[in-house]
Order: structure tokens, then sequence, then C-alpha cells
């Protein structure tokens, strides 16, 4: 699994915006947009494409399209949510599916509630948006099942992420996947921060991207 951290200014200017306690949900919903299509951006510089060949208003020539199957995007419920409209603002042929996780209280494990993927997803692009790459169970329990049903190359795009977050979700698919899967792991974000404290929140992280986003219910 590789990750890539984006270091760019306007990518630093917009996730500083976020971390501050004083951004309103508005703003932050406006803020995370705009951060995610400079993210997919770079998420998206190995997506499939196919040469294909045009006419202009004065001649024929080569160019490239996005290959088919088209892309998939995944968000994680319910924060992933939020960033959903900056993705397909950059990628508007994907398609979009639907996983929604929780953690059991018996087992403390991430437990499948909602489930809007196609059963066979051999061949497929995936993008996954998790704002935050905290404990990284669930965004491990995801990975693993998208590879369990056939995509071979995933990006998870994260707002931020943490390095134990990060080393679980390693770990994980280590010990979950077969080592001859194939499948190509990604993960893109705007910035690893220090650690995590004892309740599994990021810091200095931004708080609770969902609460935020959408306010407490």
């Amino acid at each position: 699994m590789e990750t890539l951290v984006v270091d760019h200014p306007l990518v630093a200017h917009k996730l500083t915006a976020l971390r501050d306690v004083r951004t309103d949900s508005p703003t932050f919903r406006r803020l995370t947009d705009e951060l995610v299509t400079l993210l997919a951006y770079e998420a998206t510089r190995d997506v499939r494409v196919t040469d294909v060949t045009i006419e202009t208003p004065l001649m024929e020539t080569g160019g490239t399209q996005l290959s088919r199957p088209t892309p998939l995007v995944i968000p994680i419920l319910r924060a992933g949510l939020g960033m959903l409209d900056g993705m397909t603002r950059l990628l508007p042929t994907a398609e979009v599916g639907f996983l929604g996780m929780a953690r059991d209280e018996e087992t403390l494990r991430p437990a499948t509630y909602a489930d809007r993927l196609p059963r066979d997803l051999s061949g497929r692009q995936c993008y996954v948006l998790d704002p935050m790459l905290a404990t990284g169970g669930t965004l491990a329990a995801a990975l693993t099942l998208l590879v369990e049903r056939g995509a071979d190359r995933i990006t998870a795009i994260c707002l931020l992420a943490a390095p134990e977050g990060l080393a679980a979700v390693e770990h994980t698919l280590a010990e979950s996947l077969d080592p001859d899967h194939g499948a190509n792991l990604n993960v893109v974000t705007a910035a690893v921060d220090e650690r995590l404290n004892d309740r599994g929140f990021i810091l200095p992280g931004l708080g609770d991207a969902g609460d935020r986003l959408y306010g407490t219910v």
C-alpha cells in the first residue's frame, strides 16, 4: 500500500481553514468540497484511459477518454457523503456506490449496515471517500471487501490520516488478504498528522468530520 501526501499551497490553505474551530458547517462543507477536488486531481493520475481518434473543426487528431468500465466512487457513510460532490465534479461519468459501516459494540469490529455496490467488481477501478483515517478499522474493512469482490485498483481519498491508522490498514490487509490478490492499493491525503488521542481522534486533526459537516444528531 502506498501513501501520497499532496503537497500544494492550496491544499494546505484549505486544510488550515478546515482545522479552525471557528469554521462553521456551511463553510466547512464548501471547503471540503474544494479540497476533495484538489486531492482527486492527484488521486486520478493513474485512472485508466483509452486512446481515441476524433475530429476537431479543422482535422482529425488523437485523444484520450476514460476507459470502460468507468471508475466507481464509493463514499463511506455518513461523512464520506460530504466528499462526493468534489469527487464527481472531476469524474462526472463515474458510477457511485455506497458503503455504510459502524463499529459492532460486541466485537468492536466494523460491521456493514449498508451495501450498495456491485457483487462483482472484477476489473473495476475504485475510489473510496473517507474523510478521517484514524484507527483504520473502517477503511481496512472497506478495502478488504472491495478486493474480495475483484477490484484490482483502489485509491482511498482522506482529508487527514494518522500514522497509527495507516499502519493498521496495511497490517490488516496483509493479514486478511491473499498475498497473490494482485490489487493495487493507495491512500491519498492532505496530511498525515501527529497521532491519535486516547479516544481515537486524530491530533491536531479537525474534530469529528461528520459532525462538522452535518451537525450532531
